[in-house]
């Protein structure tokens, strides 16, 4: 499928899906200073040929622009003329879809993804046991534990997308950047926000229960 034969409509609801969880993610801070990426796939997906809606390089996502989103293909190279560029990290995006053919990628930065993806760097995942919000990653066996990968953090994206090929666990709908943020996934842009809602409430929870406990 061509970006040219995907309709309009389809456009138009990944962009409105875009806008919606964009607003809700700024109210709850989880884009200081321009931070963090969304997309949302549209049109039919194929490993060697899909597109999707991503925000813009270095725009405040706590107000809405014109100029906030544009499309890229499976390469990241947009799919219309435009001067926007997009997310510096869409090679993840890229990544992400390839091997999962998710609906929808949201990534933010919190202060609790952060500090665990460091607490935890030597496991190379953040341990979870028998947290109720596991089931919010569509887990639902009694009493679950999960280790949420983390990857490095260079500042040459394209140094990341190796780790992610590697670490990815397609069970785990997120992974970790290092002392940076979650990447989160799903069938569409409903379930990504559900699960990205799920792993910070996970990360907070982990946090807590290792300061309760006096970890070092």
């Amino acid at each position: 499928m061509a970006f040219t034969d995907i309709k309009l409509e389809q456009k138009q609801q990944a962009l409105a899906e875009l806008r919606s969880v964009k607003e809700l993610f700024a109210s709850r801070g989880w884009f200081a200073g321009t931070s963090g990426n969304l997309s949302v796939r549209v049109g039919d997906f194929n490993p060697d040929e899909f597109y999707f809606a991503i925000t813009a390089s270095g725009k405040d996502k706590t107000i809405h622009t014109p100029e906030d989103y544009l499309f890229v293909d499976k390469d990241g190279k947009a799919c219309e003329a435009t001067s926007l560029k997009p997310s510096a990290e869409t090679l993840i995006h890229n990544e992400i879809y390839r091997l999962t053919g998710a609906g929808a990628i949201f990534h933010v930065h919190s202060v609790y993804s952060a500090v665990m993806s460091e607490w935890f760097w030597e496991r190379r995942a953040v341990p979870v046991d028998g947290v109720e919000l596991i089931k919010g990653l569509n887990i639902w066996e009694e009493e679950a534990h999960i280790d949420i990968p983390i990857v490095s953090n260079f500042a040459e994206i394209p140094r990341i997308v190796p780790e992610v090929t590697e670490r990815l666990d397609k069970r785990i709908p997120g992974i970790i950047l290092r002392k940076h943020g979650i990447y989160a996934w799903g069938a569409n842009a409903f379930e990504a926000k559900r699960h990205i809602e799920a792993f910070e409430f996970l990360f907070e929870y982990v946090y807590r229960w290792e300061m309760l406990n006096g970890r070092k």
